[in-house]
Order: C-alpha cells, then sequence, then structure tokens
C-alpha cells in the first residue's frame, strides 16, 4: 500500500490479518444478484473488492447470487461481466451460486441432523407474526418441536417435488427471543417453481440469500467479504451458519452503500423506469447504471477516480451528483478530441474569400500534445451560432456585431460589415470581410481581438443530432420526497437537438470521446450510423445545473 494514503477501515484490517499471518493472501468476492444492470452504486463495490484485492496482492471472485429464478436472467449475467470488464477489472473465478446447490442442500441435511432446522408448514404471514416484535420475543409453534427423521423426510419431499410453493419452508432453530429479528429462526430453503437460467427445472428449492451467501464465501474460501451497512444485521445469522456447520470461516465486514443526488439506487424502482416506458432501456444514458454511462460517454477511468475520491465509510450519507461529473469532465478534458458543432446556425458569407476552399488545420486536444491536427474545411459560406452575432452590440460584446472583429478558431480574423433580415425581423445571413494576414498560427496582421468564434463550413456541413441529457429527476433527495418517485421525474431530462458539424466526425471512430467547442463532452451514441449521426451529451463544461438551482 502506498505510504501517501492514509488507509480505509477495511484496507486496515486487511494490513492487521496479513501482518498477523491470519492469511497468506487475501480472496475478496463481487456477489451481485442477476435480476438488472449494475448501478453506479454497484460500481462502488466492485473498485473497492477488486482494489482491495489488487492493493493487497490478492484476487476476487465474481460470484452470481442467482437463487431466486423468477427475477433472474442470462441478459443480465452477461451485462454485469460486461460492465466489471469495462471498469476494468478481471475476476480469478466466475462462480455461481447455483453452482453450490448440492453442497447447499447438504448443509442444510446437516442442521436438521443437528436438530438446529425444521421444516414448518406456517403460512408467511403466520411466521412473521409468531416472531413478534423488536421489544416482543417471538413464539414457537407445533412444527419447531417436529423430530429430527421427520424433519429429514420431508424436507427431501420439499427437494422432491411432492408439497406447493409456499405449502413449507425451512427454517433454522435457533433463538426466537432473539434482540436481532434475523436469529429468530429465520428462513433458510423454499419451494419456488422457476426455470432457472442455469440449472433448468432440477430444482423446486431455493436457498435464501442469508443462507447461501455465508456458505458460498465459506466455499470459496473468501477472506473478506464486504457488504454494505444494511447487512450488519445478517452478520450474526452469516457467522452462525459457518460455526454449527464448522466450515471456512469467512468474514463479514460492512461499509456505507452509495447515495447520490438526483437519482434512485434501486434495481426495484429502476426495472419500473424500464418497464413503464419512462426511459427507453436500462442503458438509457439517463439511468445511473453502468451501462446508461458507458453508453452516454462516460470513461471508466472518470467512474473509478469517483469511486476513489468518496472513499470507504461506515456512516450512511448522500453523495453530490456534480462530483461524478465532475470527475467525468476532469478525464475528458485531458483525452476529448475537439471538434466544431453549430446548434442555431446563422450564415456567415465572407465577401472578400474568393479562393473557393481551403484546407485549415485545427489542434485535436490542447492538453495533448501528441494528439495531433485534423483537416477543417474553410469556405466563403460559413455556419456560425445566432447567439454570437448581435445587431446592437452591448459594451463588454465581444463577438460579431457592425464594426466588430473576431477570430474564427484556427481560422482567421474576420470583420462584420453588414446583415440581411427577412420579412419578420430575423437575421438570415451576416456578411464580413477576412484578413488574409490573420491566419492562426501565421498571423502578421498585428490584430488583436477578444473574441474566438467556433464555426463550420456551410458547403461541409453534415447534419447531425445532439441528445442534450439532464438529471433523470428534478428533486436532490428522492428518500425523503413525498409519494411516487416517478412523480418527480424530470420532462426536461432529454432534449434532441438538430445541428450541423465539421466533416471529420464522419470518419471518427465510434469509441472517440470529444468536446465540441463551447458546448460540452459528447460520445457517438450507439445507434448513430454515417447517415444519421447521434451524439450524447457526457457533461457540460460546467456545472450548470448547480448554476441553475442557484437562480
Amino acid at each position: 500500500m502506498s505510504e501517501e494514503k492514509s488507509l480505509n477501515f477495511i484496507e486496515e484490517i486487511i494490513s492487521q490479518d496479513l501482518a498477523a499471518g491470519k492469511y497468506k493472501s487475501i480472496l475478496t468476492r463481487f456477489p451481485p444478484e442477476p435480476n438488472g444492470y449494475l448501478h453506479i452504486g454497484h460500481a462502488k463495490s466492485i473498485c473497492l473488492n477488486f482494489g482491495l484485492a489488487k492493493s493487497f496482492g490478492g484476487s476476487t471472485n465474481l460470484r452470481f447470487d442467482d437463487t431466486n429464478p423468477a427475477k433472474e436472467d442470462i441478459e443480465y449475467v452477461d451485462s454485469i461481466k460486461e460492465d466489471v470488464k469495462w471498469l476494468g477489472f478481471e475476476w480469478v473465478k466466475e462462480c455461481y451460486a447455483s453452482d453450490y446447490f448440492d453442497q447447499l442442500y447438504s448443509f442444510a441435511v446437516q442442521l436438521i441432523e443437528k436438530g438446529l432446522a425444521y421444516v414448518d408448514d406456517s403460512s408467511a404471514e403466520e411466521i412473521a407474526q409468531q416472531k413478534g416484535t423488536p421489544t416482543v420475543p417471538g413464539t414457537g409453534n407445533a412444527f419447531r418441536n417436529r423430530s429430527i427423521p421427520e424433519n429429514l423426510e420431508l424436507f427431501a419431499g420439499m427437494k422432491a417435488g411432492k408439497y406447493a410453493d409456499g405449502e413449507k419452508v425451512l427454517r433454522a432453530k435457533i433463538d426466537l427471543a432473539s434482540p436481532n429479528m434475523h436469529m429468530r429462526d429465520p428462513l433458510l430453503y423454499r419451494i419456488k417453481r422457476a426455470h432457472h437460467h442455469r440449472t433448468g427445472d432440477a430444482w423446486c428449492i431455493y436457498p435464501m440469500y442469508d443462507f447461501a451467501h455465508g456458505q458460498s464465501d465459506s466455499i470459496e474460501n473468501i477472506t473478506h467479504s464486504v457488504c454494505t451497512l444494511e447487512f450488519i444485521p445478517h452478520r450474526a445469522l452469516y457467522d452462525w451458519g459457518i460455526e454449527q456447520l464448522g466450515i471456512y470461516p469467512s468474514h463479514q465486514y460492512e461499509f456505507a452503500r452509495l447515495n447520490m443526488t438526483y437519482t434512485v439506487m434501486s434495481k426495484r424502482k429502476l426495472l419500473q423506469l424500464v418497464e413503464e416506458g419512462h426511459v427507453e432501456s436500462w442503458d438509457d444514458p439517463r439511468m445511473p447504471t453502468i451501462s446508461g454511462m458507458r453508453r452516454r460517454g462516460y470513461t471508466p477511468e472518470s467512474i473509478r477516480d469517483f469511486c476513489d475520491r468518496i472513499g470507504i465509510a461506515k456512516r450512511e450519507n448522500i453523495i453530490d451528483f456534480s462530483l461524478l461529473e465532475f470527475c467525468v469532465r476532469e478525464h475528458l478534458n485531458k483525452v476529448a478530441q475537439r471538434r466544431m458543432v453549430v446548434t442555431n446556425p446563422i450564415k456567415l458569407v465572407i465577401t472578400n474569400f474568393d479562393k473557393g476552399e481551403e484546407i485549415l488545420h485545427s489542434e485535436n486536444n490542447p492538453e495533448d500534445p501528441n494528439a495531433g491536427t485534423r483537416d477543417v474545411p474553410f469556405s466563403n459560406e460559413l455556419w456560425i451560432e445566432r447567439e454570437d452575432f448581435m445587431e446592437e452590440p452591448t459594451k463588454k460584446y465581444f463577438r460579431l456585431g457592425p464594426g466588430l472583429s473576431v477570430r474564427l478558431k484556427s481560422a482567421y480574423i474576420v470583420t462584420c460589415e453588414s446583415f440581411e433580415k427577412d420579412e419578420a425581423g430575423n437575421i438570415t445571413k451576416v456578411f464580413a470581410s477576412y484578413n488574409p494576414d490573420s491566419k492562426s498560427g501565421q498571423d502578421t496582421s498585428g490584430i488583436h481581438v477578444k473574441g474566438t468564434l467556433h464555426w463550420v463550413s456551410a458547403k461541409h456541413a453534415v447534419p447531425v443530432t445532439l441528445n442534450e441529457y439532464d438529471r433523470l429527476f428534478s428533486v436532490e433527495d428522492l428518500s425523503s420526497a413525498d409519494g411516487d418517485f416517478k412523480d418527480y421525474i424530470n420532462p426536461n431530462s432529454l432534449k434532441a437537438v438538430k445541428a450541423f458539424a465539421e466533416p471529420a466526425l464522419v470518419n471518427d471512430t465510434l469509441d472517440a470521446r470529444f468536446q465540441f467547442l463551447r458546448k460540452g463532452y459528447f460520445y457517438q451514441d450507439k445507434n448513430s450510423t454515417k447517415d444519421n449521426l447521434i451524439f450524447n451529451r457526457t457533461v457540460g463544461l460546467k456545472d450548470a445545473w448547480a448554476k441553475e438551482q442557484k437562480k
């Protein structure tokens, strides 16, 4: 570990364990349930688990907690693997809880044989009532006193499919008066006839998460099992199962999950947004999913930087979404190719340019001396932004207006001579002259101007669509908002804008990152084609949202 950076509490634990010789090397795991796409909260867990292993010379398993087949799908498995790889991590073993179904069943039989588990015929409502409350102990039922042979026979019958879904469950026999509600005879197995994406119809009983998780960690010899804070009450059952079975003593550690402003971190709620058509798909660029962020143009480097900046804590807090955007902006500034795109065009006619056209050269990225230059065609008719011309310029207006001069980016200095209007009073054309001695990089004109405008040659311009994204929700903290979370969906979260772009974009690679000058950072959408170029705004050049909220 680096001496310069202080260790978080989990790193301190691992350092002490290794120093004491408790382990020769560490093994962590990332254990998602394949019932949806991963989001930015999972990215924090991925970076933590894989990052811990990398820092201490260990390794990480990717294990799918596939114990609830009704909600799981191979589509989610594939998307999770893609997300983890895209973030820059590799797992040493790809595992599935379903790999251990036979072994988990055997563990359950061992608990029955020790008198520590029993088959209960009660309904879910009856079991909940019998558990009592945090201040009132639970009460046992007649099924709790079943003999070991009877429980073994009934459990075998559950596995064999003799009983209907919900007719019986297997419960641990622990302590109905425990102050920890999770220890009041928790469920270990339930009957569920659902086709499993890996085991098919071989099983009709499935282990509960609390039973499968600790035992799966133990089977894999996981040294440090890292969970979020809501699993603190579950740790006692995790330890109980390992102790009673006498298996490898994996141990659970908890950290604060990631909560962020202006978004939700619930796969159930994200699924609602998809199924009800509030967003296009799981990878809609407005979604907090890793696939959505990838499609929007976020970089894995920026997400890893974000996860590193927010750190690992023991206390819940809410992180400002702007911090993630800051990290994205910081990285893209270093790697994004610069291009010129005009969104609200007005024609600029250069009256004294008689060359027909000229190929100019513009730098791809001023932050990267190795990024080189690109060819940009220049002609006597250009598109400029309508906001870059003012009929009656104000005192500190440094763009185009009658008699005013500006530099055209990577081109020449031009001076406005006149303009035309249509019958409605809208300006349709601006006429200007250029100084041939003012060419960028070769300027001998001696003229100094304060403004620089981006532009696109009209006859070379390529039509593009810009998807300008904003926050998906309009309130900062959805957890404290009244009513249905969907009531706070921002109706202006997506605006499709038609624009003109320089022709270099046609031949740029699909994975290239762009800064459209004065517009923001953009990334080509997966549905984009050479005949229909579509770019998603990844993030603005500045935090426009925060500025807007202060008005």
